[in-house]
């Protein structure tokens, strides 16, 4: 399946916009114009309210601790439970701000009010000066528990919650992380991970991640480019995944390569947060490109969509802040023909929640990154194997999450307490 720049820009909105930043030129009505659709989209709610005729209060809310792994378990007044599985890389530096920032506001709140707390909080006691991973990763967790919960009362899935079912099968592209080796060993671990997955697609790393130009071996991407694609041949989807390894020039003249070789997408080819050079670079190559995962920021994504320096969208389910934050993502995406491919945190249960996320999205990309399940956590799911047959995950179709966590595990967790 073979992308390109014409299919995520073929919108009637999608004529060709300049930046709005200082040092661009734009059309400045027709960028007015989409920046007034874009705050329309906003203002329309995501979680379905209407699906609960009475108050959900919460009366608990606890995170617990087992070593380095976090629950986060809310309770309704009815008696109602919701468990979410915390990003424990981040959350084991986090939990302070779990316990002191966030926890205390939701207590006595109405779940159903769900949207509009998330906003409520980020301003309680000057929250917003935390954006970023310190805030959104224990707010995403407590998000996540909290639409279980919602889920289980209402029969309803998380995607169903929070969006209309599209996509009950997820194909997934095997990804390979690794960098500071060849070009020849790239691939040989390229073709055992997805001999494995039997995935019809991949992403592989360029770069030296963050490293102004910098990279080890020397050379390794520019062998590494044509030697995937050869060794996968075309009908292979294949996209590369810089992390803001470049400058501007040296972004361009790699994604030239990328070009010759078919690369369907090139994501983060600068610095996250080099607005206006990630616009640059997007101007000069045909190659989709796709960013998003670091950033913490709805007016941002704002700016990146209307100003056509993303084709394709990759919010975090955990460094966003959770899953209606990132719907509104997906919305403004799709007003603008643009893909919304997430990113996913590697560790507890975040392909589960990215999941539930895509199959809620009206514009998913193709293919969706796939690392596997916590596979030290004792959990059984009822609808899906929960594994890659022939490259397609199965989402649950459960109440809430969909899986049921051991309570003998769960109990042997601690609350967390500051």
């Amino acid at each position: 399946m073979r992308t390109n720049r014409r299919k995520f820009i073929s919108t009637s909105f999608a004529v060709g916009a300049s930046a709005a930043l200082p040092g661009f030129s734009f059309d400045q009505e027709n960028l007015k114009g989409k920046f007034n659709t874009l705050d329309e989209i906003l203002k329309k709610p995501v979680l379905k309210r209407e699906l609960f005729k009475t108050p959900v209060i919460i009366e608990t809310l606890e995170l617990l601790r087992l070593k380095d792994t976090f629950l986060c378990r809310v309770r309704s007044k009815d008696g109602a439970v919701g468990i979410s599985v915390a990003n424990n890389d981040q959350m084991k530096s986090l939990y302070p701000i779990f316990v002191n920032r966030l926890q205390p506001f939701f207590i006595g709140k109405d779940a159903r009010d769900l949207e509009n707390i998330i906003y409520d909080v980020y301003v309680y006691q000057s929250n917003y000066k935390m954006q970023s991973l310190a805030l959104w990763v224990p707010l995403a967790t407590i998000e996540f528990a909290v639409l279980d919960m919602l889920g289980r009362i209402s029969g309803k899935s998380i995607g169903e919650l929070i969006g209309k079912i599209n996509n009950r099968k997820i194909a997934v592209y095997q990804a390979n992380g690794e960098r500071g080796i060849t070009a020849e060993m790239t691939i040989e671990h390229l073709l055992k991970e997805v001999g494995e997955t039997k995935a019809k697609a991949l992403k592989f790393k360029v770069g030296g991640r963050m490293s102004n130009n910098f990279e080890e071996p020397k050379g390794r991407t520019e062998k590494l480019i044509p030697l995937v694609r050869k060794t996968f041949g075309d009908k292979m989807v294949i996209y590369a995944d810089s992390n803001g390894s470049y400058t501007v020039e040296e972004a361009t003249r790699i994604g030239r390569i990328m070009e010759e070789y078919k690369i369907d997408f090139y994501e983060e080819p600068v610095p996250f947060d080099w607005y206006e050079e990630t616009k640059e670079v997007s101007d000069k190559l045909s190659i989709p490109i796709a960013g998003g995962e670091q950033e913490p920021s709805l007016h941002m994504f704002r700016w990146l969509i209307a100003n056509d320096a993303l084709q394709i969208v990759q919010p975090d389910m955990f460094y966003f802040g959770g899953m209606i934050r990132s719907m509104k993502v997906a919305m403004m995406a799709d007003a603008f023909g643009k893909q919304c491919t997430p990113h996913i945190s590697g560790s507890g249960l975040g392909y589960l929640y990215m999941m539930h996320f895509v199959s809620a999205i009206p514009n998913a990309g193709p293919f969706h990154e796939f690392k596997g399940f916590n596979e030290e956590m004792p959990f059984t799911c009822a609808t899906s194997s929960l594994s890659s047959d022939d490259g397609v995950v199965t989402v649950p179709s459960g109440p809430g999450l969909g899986i049921e966590i051991d309570p003998g595990y769960v109990n042997k967790h601690t609350t967390v307490k500051v």
